[in-house]
């Protein structure tokens, strides 16, 4: 599956720098930390050997996981779209037509969707919901507890 992903600018650097942590400081720490584990002696019951081990094959998956999934990132950068319309990268801002509350997410790729700093995954339902849709439009968003009705209130692509 050769399927092109598309990744935001900062979120390419921040998936490269991940990387280069992953690989550069984390990868010889736990060298180092499996070393001294061993040294303690009988390996079968050295629950930090195991701990070590455990780690180890976490870092090495992650790094795998990333350099798989580079080749098939498409970067975009948001800036150069200048439509209105909701599409990758847009900042949407948009309030519930029942509760008046006003909530912003910037559609961005799988791999740098985060709930904590308002970054969501264009695959999800709210972007899907609103990818395509204008300023003024009302939207039929189905969420986990049913369906919310939202108006966009503004498009930014920064």
């Amino acid at each position: 599956m050769n399927d092109t992903i598309p990744i935001t600018k900062s979120g390419l650097v921040h998936l490269k720098a991940e990387l280069k942590i992953l690989i550069t400081v984390d990868r010889l720490a736990i060298r180092k930390a499996i070393a001294e584990a061993r040294a303690h002696g009988d390996l079968s019951e050295n629950a930090e050997y195991h701990a070590a081990k455990e780690k180890q094959g976490f870092i090495e998956g992650r790094i795998q996981q990333i350099n798989a999934k580079l080749a098939n990132f498409q970067v975009v950068d948001p800036t150069e779209n200048q439509s209105n319309n909701v599409a990758f990268g847009a900042k949407v801002t948009f309030e519930n037509v029942d509760t008046e509350e006003i909530s912003s997410y910037q559609i961005v790729g799988p791999d740098e969707a985060d709930l904590q700093s308002h970054r969501i995954s264009f695959r999800s339902p709210i972007a899907q919901a609103l990818i395509g849709k204008t300023i003024g439009d009302v939207v039929v968003i189905s969420v986990p507890r049913g369906t919310i009705e939202v108006e966009v209130l503004e498009v930014v692509y920064e």
